[in-house]
């Protein structure tokens, strides 16, 4: 697979490079792809958690009608 990246993305491949973060240019796309899914699944988490934390305190306002877990169990049945 060939990849045009552009003058400034191939400057910092290679400052990476000289830092020694990486031995080459493939180590540094998988580390940077890497690092991109952490912070999407990091985002992710936290989207999630803001949201447990609106729905929560749309409950403990008495906005939303709560169910036990007995009450779900007979609907169900």
């Amino acid at each position: 697979m060939n990849i045009i990246l552009g003058v400034p993305y191939e400057a910092a491949i290679k400052r990476i490079i000289e830092k020694g973060y990486a031995g080459n240019q493939t180590e540094v796309i998988r580390q940077a792809i890497l690092a991109y899914e952490r912070m999407l699944e990091e985002e992710e988490l936290m989207l999630v958690h803001k949201a447990v934390q609106i729905e929560l305190e749309e409950i403990e306002a008495g906005r939303v009608k709560t169910h036990s877990f007995e009450d779900v169990t007979k609907i169900l049945k």
